[in-house]
């Protein structure tokens, strides 16, 4: 099999009804689909990983079912080996070590694009369209903002792209830009 985008989608939105899981995936696969594009790589294939990354979480939220859970259901429907180690890898708790370029991605993403939506979100604009990455670095120090957000992770997402964090997060914010409008993030701009 070789699946596509539109199945993902299938896939994603029969497994996860809340909207915010739902935005997080499109914002993750924006995000990796971005990278993909400056990496010279498949974007196609790279976005359906992201896209895919958590659409078991909803169902299976415990450490002890997601990822593990999601990559059962895409190994039956015929999903490339390369799909579920990537998912796997994303989560440091698998023991699945990153070693492509696309794993680094997905984990230099996944956070960042969860962290920089939540950045937009308190803005008076509720917009990435204004948002810049001193803002988010700002946002960064605030350990009572986005609690949830590892900031290591978010450092360490950077470095294992090879980039600044300044870069990572102006990165994230110029491709998430693209989609603002499908991402909820246009706000009142």
């Amino acid at each position: 099999m070789t699946p596509n985008r539109a199945q993902a989608w299938d896939l994603l939105t029969e497994y996860t009804q809340n909207d915010r899981l739902l935005k997080h995936g499109l914002a993750v696969e924006t995000a990796v689909r971005g990278y993909a594009r400056l990496f010279g790589e498949d974007e196609e294939a790279w976005g359906l990983v992201a896209l895919l990354h958590d659409f078991d979480y909803e169902r299976w939220p415990s450490a002890d079912d997601h990822p593990y859970r999601g990559c059962e259901i895409l190994r039956v429907q015929g999903y490339p080996e390369f799909v579920m180690r990537a998912i796997l890898s994303h989560a440091d708790y698998t023991g699945v070590t990153r070693e492509t370029r696309l794993e680094h991605t997905l984990f230099a993403c996944d956070e960042m694009a969860g962290f920089v939506t939540a950045a937009a979100l308190v803005r008076p604009s509720r917009s990435v369209l204004d948002l810049e990455a001193k803002s988010v670095k700002k946002r960064m120090k605030d350990k009572a903002f986005a609690r949830a957000v590892s900031r290591d992770d978010l450092r360490q997402g950077a470095e294992e792209l090879g980039l600044s964090l300044d870069e990572h997060i102006a990165n994230v914010i110029g491709f998430m830009r693209e989609q603002a409008d499908e991402l909820g993030l246009k706000g009142s701009l």
